[in-house]
């Protein structure tokens, strides 16, 4: 146990306050030279097209792994990818113990059995209304409704009082699948009270209430009744309880289900071993899809944010072996864009519209909701914790500062607004920032992690962007050159204006700036080396208006 004498409990996160996803967040207790600590989630994000070749992106976590002495343990509240998408690459960082939920160890463990390498991180299982200790950390996981299986917000209870960490969570009076959100333990918390209430700003623009996933299922059924053909749907696939529904409203419509997609595979298999798929017919193989008639077939299918190689995208492309849709389908997003993704997935709905299929997607029915809470729902959250401090997480800043303005005007007393890198004093005294850490970002490249330099990303944009051009200069034993320089360029446009080729503009300039160089100054071959870089940049700027990147090579 922490010392109490100059003991202060803080609230740092380093991924997920400021942006959608990466999230990681550090609550230490103790003197500011000898806390301890524990980490509640370690997500990812997904790259864009500003990270040519990246496969994931993982919070920078130089800060806590300097203070890992202090690191008492890791909690993970779900199974969602930017709540839990991390760990396999960052636990050997960091090698504490991990307490997690049944569903969450079953993905994690498919998730490390598909990855090369992957470690086998021991985990301590806990279930909704369990209590147990990290250090100084008493937590008590609250059950919550969300989109996936187990959600679970944190009472974390200290010497210093109760934070509420909510993780994600909405309040939906029919989840598909698990309990409701338990307002009887939050309100209990409030009654003991509550030191602080850290919440999900996802929805913190948006006014009202969310729908039921029991409606969702309902605006499904719908939708595959009044179908003629075929009927897909996209979904993301950690959303049981969406494949729940659409698993539900196939078979009342009379329909049989086909599921595409690897990870909807293995997200299925962990919830079928845990019950959560039971009474549903069984799902069929896709061998036998050609023996089912149009009518009388639902395809539960990945890539609902246009990746390019999930199922969805090769059905638009017609390029999987044994299934293929058909002029009259219908294609269901139920699911909403994650920012970023819009072009991708207009291009993958352009090909489905030019190949005859019917779209429909959120606002033409209603066949997808959100897991997180809108206003009236932060409002009741609220009510039921009544927490002396406020603080927003999980969105961006619009989010962030939508839903501090929301915890002002209902009474909190105390509204902190925080972003990654920030230390937030959540006790003793008033809430305040009292340091900065440091934080960033972690790139997943192949078999490697590192930062954008170490991996050599600010390059490959500049790659993307330009092109390369390499040039080798051969100078004789008088400092001549000994021919003309050797230059292969790669993603440089062929011709200027004029037609005349850049490669030859190219050349010209690395001839002359060579022979700019007064010989006995030729000696000096970074000089000669230097030169002939900036000249063959200068000669494609003039020609192209772009500077590619160049490579010198320069040998006697």
């Amino acid at each position: 146990m922490a010392n109490k004498e100059n003991a202060e409990l803080v609230f740092a996160p380093l991924g997920g306050v400021g942006e959608i996803g990466m999230n990681f967040a550090l609550y230490g207790y103790g003197p500011a030279d000898a806390r301890e600590w524990i980490v509640v989630d370690v997500g990812v994000t997904f790259p864009d097209s500003a990270h040519p070749g990246v496969d994931l992106i993982l919070p920078d976590t130089r800060f806590i792994e300097e203070n890992i002495d202090g690191l008492r343990g890791i909690v993970i509240t779900h199974a969602h990818e930017d709540h839990y998408g991390a760990l396999l690459d960052i636990w050997p960082r960091l090698k504490a113990p991990v307490w997690m939920t049944p569903f969450t160890a079953g993905l994690l463990e498919a998730k490390r059995q598909g990855e090369q390498n992957a470690p086998k991180i021991p985990a301590s299982i806990y279930r909704a209304g369990e209590k147990f200790t990290i250090g100084p950390f008493e937590i008590e996981a609250i059950p919550v409704a969300h989109s996936i299986p187990e959600p679970m917000s944190l009472a974390i209870t200290t010497p210093a009082g109760t934070v509420i960490h909510t993780g994600d969570w909405k309040i939906d009076p029919e989840p598909t699948i698990g309990p409701k959100t338990d307002e009887a333990r939050f309100r209990a918390y409030g009654d003991k009270g509550v030191l602080a209430l850290i919440c999900d700003s996802t929805n913190a623009l948006r006014e009202g209430e969310s729908p039921s996933e029991v409606a969702v299922g309902e605006g499904l059924k719908g939708v595959i009744e009044k179908a003629k053909g075929r009927v897909a749907v996209t979904t993301f696939s950690s959303n049981v309880g969406r494949i729940v529904s659409i698993a539900r409203a196939a078979r009342d419509a009379g329909r049989q289900c086909l599921v595409l997609g690897r990870s909807l595979k293995r997200v299925i298999d962990v919830a079928g071993e845990l019950g959560y798929m039971d009474g549903l017919p069984e799902f069929i193989s896709e061998e036998d899809y050609g023996y089912i008639p149009r009518e009388n077939l639902v395809i539960i299918c990945t890539g609902s944010q246009g990746e390019p190689l999930a199922a969805l995208a090769k059905l638009s492309r017609d390029e999987m072996k044994s299934v293929a849709l058909t002029a009259g389908d219908t294609v269901v997003f139920s699911s909403r864009t994650i920012p970023g993704n819009e072009r991708a997935i207009l291009e993958i709905k352009n090909r489905l519209i030019d190949l005859g299929m019917k779209i429909i997607e959120d606002g033409d029915a209603l066949v997808h909701v959100s897991g997180h809470p809108r206003r009236s729902e932060l409002r009741k959250m609220y009510e039921w914790v009544r927490p002396q401090i406020g603080v927003p997480v999980h969105g961006e800043a619009a989010h962030l500062v939508a839903q501090g303005s929301l915890m002002s005007m209902s009474g909190i007393g105390q509204v902190a607004q925080v972003r990654d890198g920030d230390m937030l004093r959540l006790w003793p005294g008033p809430a305040t920032i009292i340091d900065q850490l440091p934080f960033g970002r972690l790139y997943k490249d192949g078999f490697l992690i590192g930062t954008d330099q170490a991996m050599g990303i600010r390059d490959r944009r500049k790659l993307s962007f330009a092109g390369h051009v390499a040039v080798n200069v051969v100078l004789d034993d008088k400092y001549e050159l000994a021919g003309d320089p050797d230059l292969v360029a790669i993603g440089v446009a062929e011709a200027d204006a004029s037609g005349e080729t850049l490669e030859d503009l190219m050349l010209d300039a690395a001839i002359g700036a060579v022979d700019s160089i007064p010989r006995q100054r030729r000696k000096d071959l970074d000089l000669v080396q230097e030169a002939v870089r900036r000249a063959v940049r200068a000669a494609a700027n003039e020609a192209w208006g772009k500077k590619p990147l160049v490579t010198v090579f320069v040998t006697r």
